[in-house]
């Protein structure tokens, strides 16, 4: 068994979920401190949600090193139920060439991959000129207010910046390296409330419902998500895209006018808008039809990207030497924690294992994957350090 297999086997039988660290980061740490590396545990949160941040870093020699950070989280989502699982998601088990539990995609087997690739590394460079971190959180999976951003605050506040980041999100889509995020589109969700007046179903001429009311302003929004009217996206985003999660009205009663209305709603946004810019556009579709309603907007991310240069070079290159395969350039898919570290840091990719079964029942990934992962880490931390040899 390979060490990498064997950690992501350790770490996968730690129950995680979900702000519970599960004893993962100590496993982790413990190893990169033999290497030289100084632990920083960064706790955040209340008492009912405390979350667990660790930054370790190991400096590198002479003055013109530069820090490459490896990123990823602890956590996992909940198992869902147990009785459909083949075999108990916190039990690493085998079965067709494959490694089942929760979090072997989704992302213990990257941070596996991640701590074994440096350990070859410094074992073969004992002593680089890369400046070694590893920022991990426990609250990826949850709501993401504790986690990594908060560790690249106490960063920032400190002035402490990093030059290139791998975050170990599973990205790759048939073949483990095919596909690299170097960017995400933004997210910003919204809260509408549309009022109305509640009463009786058989009396509508003395109430007034928020549904109907809302109907033709949906109508509108809905169209212009359809013919791709917010933005028309760029050559590294797609289209920005609009999309309702709930609505709510009523009372459970079947002759009840309802007297609010409540809908979620959510944008997923390319560089070519700006929240201001669509916050305004949706305010002036729900003011031409008249509605008497609150609107309350969290922003979750803005879009980043890290255009073609040395770290996308070096990863790009890893993949080919150690797959042959030409790595495809994506900013599509969700958010994830790259989001907080774009801000400290300009170079900025994703990659990780092929994500088919992330967050499923019986997650799992390809025992032949692991050792490439792992490989293309290390081969990236190669390519960078060479950047530094004069």
């Amino acid at each position: 068994m390979s060490r990498t297999l064997q950690l992501a086997e350790q770490l996968i039988s730690r129950p995680s979920v979900t702000p519970d660290d599960g004893g993962c980061q100590q496993i982790l740490g413990e190893r990169l401190a033999r290497l030289g590396f100084r632990l920083e545990t960064i706790e955040s949160g209340p008492a009912d949600f405390r979350v667990t941040n660790l930054w370790a870093v190991r400096p590198g020699a002479g003055q013109q090193t530069k820090t490459i950070a490896f990123a990823g989280h602890t956590d996992v989502v909940p198992t869902g139920p147990l009785e459909q699982w083949t075999s108990h998601p916190f039990t690493p088990t085998h079965r067709e060439g494959r490694l089942y539990g929760r979090g072997a995609c989704d992302m213990k087997t990257s941070l596996a991959a991640f701590v074994v690739a440096i350990e070859e590394f410094l074992a073969a460079s004992p002593d680089p000129r890369l400046t070694l971190a590893l920022l991990l959180t426990s609250d990826e999976e949850g709501p993401g207010v504790d986690g990594t951003v908060v560790v690249c605050n106490t960063l920032a506040a400190r002035g402490e910046t990093i030059d290139y980041c791998i975050v170990g999100e599973p990205t790759s889509v048939e073949r483990c390296g095919d596909m690299i995020k170097n960017g995400r589109r933004g997210t910003m969700s919204g809260r509408l409330t549309v009022n109305g007046l509640q009463g009786h179903i058989a009396y509508p001429h003395l109430a007034k419902n928020p549904v109907h009311a809302f109907a033709p302003a949906l109508a509108e929004l809905v169209a212009i998500n359809a013919a791709g009217g917010w933005d028309a996206g760029n050559d590294h985003f797609q289209p920005t895209s609009w999309q309702i999660s709930n609505i709510h009205a009523g009372t459970g009663a079947s002759n009840v006018i309802p007297g609010a209305a409540v809908i979620d709603f959510n944008f997923r946004f390319s560089t070519e808008s700006t929240p201001e810019s669509l916050q305004q556009r949706v305010k002036s579709v729900l003011d031409r039809h008249g509605l008497d309603f609150t609107l309350a907007w969290t922003v979750g991310g803005l879009p980043f990207l890290t255009v073609p240069g040395a770290l996308v070079e070096a990863v790009q290159q890893a993949i080919r030497d150690e797959t042959g395969l030409a790595t495809e350039l994506s900013t599509s898919g969700g958010t994830s924690d790259a989001r907080f570290i774009a801000k400290i840091c300009s170079q900025v990719v994703e990659l990780g294992p092929v994500n088919a079964s992330i967050h499923k029942i019986d997650e799992h990934i390809a025992v032949a994957d692991i050792e490439p992962l792992k490989n293309i880490y290390r081969r990236t931390l190669d390519r960078l350090e060479a950047l530094l040899l004069p």
